[in-house]
This record gives C-alpha cells, structure tokens and sequence, in this order.
C-alpha cells in the first residue's frame, strides 16, 4: 500500500462552513493513486469537518443555527471563557461532530455522492488559520 500525506492551509473568515472538497481531490490526483481511501484530519479543538449537503447551502445553514441552538455562547455555567465567549462553544461544538472524515476513491477520483461536500466547520466568529491533513491510501 502507498501513502501520500499533505498539509493543507485555510483561512476561514470566521464561523460557517467552507467547503474543501476540490483541495482534496487534488491531492488524491497528486496521489498517483488509482484506488482508496482519503482520510481526512482537522487538528484543531474549535472546529471540525463535516460530510454534507454542498447543493443547497440553506442545508448547512440550518445545520449550524441549530448546533447554535444547542450550544450558545451566553451560558453562565461556563468556566473556560479566557479567549471570548465564543471559545467554550466552539470546544463542545467540536467535541459533539468529527475531526475527521474517511473518504473512498477509484479511478483517482472521490466517491462523494452527488450532492455531497467535504466542509471544514469553523465555530469561532474570528478569523483563524487552519490546518487539514490528507493522507491518501491504496494502490
């Protein structure tokens, strides 16, 4: 089995969704490889990714004013508010979806389905410098 691994950079201009799905693709075209999977890492602990609807981005959306609902930023009860009352949400936001995400590929190409994305979700307001790590596996 080959590897290919890469270090992708983004700069999303705050909290939302931002799809990666084409960086990604790239680098399994960069691959050489013919069949696989593409794992896919955020090492970080405010934000995550997110396998979803990139047609209609009502979906997402929707999606992140209910994560909102869920968990909003003017809880009294927490503690860890040093960096803004933003910094405690974006931790459980991350905590509760996925810092990575497994993607299968043949022919050199991603077998998302057709209305799905590859999305790095930013849940902080202010503008960070992001890290992706793909590593591409098969043969």
């Amino acid at each position: 089995m080959t590897i290919h691994q890469a270090t992708l950079t983004f700069q999303p201009v705050g909290r939302g969704t931002l799809e990666i799905s084409a960086a990604v693709a790239r680098e399994v075209a960069r691959s050489g490889l013919k069949r696989g999977v593409a794992m896919v890492f955020c090492p970080h602990t405010s934000c995550s990714l997110l396998l979803m609807e990139n047609a209609d981005p009502t979906a997402r959306r929707d999606l992140e004013a209910w994560l909102d609902r869920l968990v909003p930023e003017d809880d009294a009860d927490f503690v860890h508010t040093a960096e803004g009352p933003d910094d405690m949400p974006a931790h459980i936001k991350m905590a509760l979806t996925r810092t990575s995400e497994s993607v299968p590929f043949n022919d050199g190409r991603l077998l998302l389905g057709k209305w799905q994305g590859i999305f790095l979700w930013e849940h902080r307001r202010a503008r960070h410098t992001r890290q992706v790590i793909v590593s591409v596996m098969g043969e």
